[in-house]
């Protein structure tokens, strides 16, 4: 695209993939082992009920954290080639251009507005 500094965007893609590749290894450096290994014994032998259901909400919570994090990094690895290709900032539904003020917002955005509002319908 023409009017937009695809070299802004590739720093601001690439600040944003170091941000959510150090917050994916600190999950995962914070729950390594087993939900037993968390409690200190065999999960759900003498802990009490309350500890085992925090102990478990939080390592689920994490795993949706690290989740999401992983598909933004996917998303993230995907503009920056899209940026290599020159079709950075194509939507990839109608292949119109995409809103630099959506881009700024969401450097990773696939789609324009109003395809991405038709996708979360």
């Amino acid at each position: 695209m023409s009017d937009i500094d695809t070299a802004d965007f590739r720093a601001r893609l690439l600040e944003a993939r170091g941000r959510l590749t150090n917050a994916v290894d600190f999950l995962e450096h914070e729950n390594p082992g087993s939900l037993g290994d968390e409690l200190g014994e065999p999960t759900g032998l003498d802990n009490h009920l309350g500890d085992t259901a925090t102990a478990t909400y939080d390592r689920e919570l994490d795993e949706g954290l690290e989740e999401g994090a992983q598909q933004t990094l996917r998303d993230i690895d995907h503009a920056l080639q899209k940026i290599d290709d020159g079709s950075y900032g194509t939507c990839e539904v109608c292949g119109k251009p995409i809103a630099p003020e959506r881009l700024k917002a969401i450097p990773w955005a696939r789609l324009c507005i109003d395809d991405q509002r038709k996708a979360d319908a």
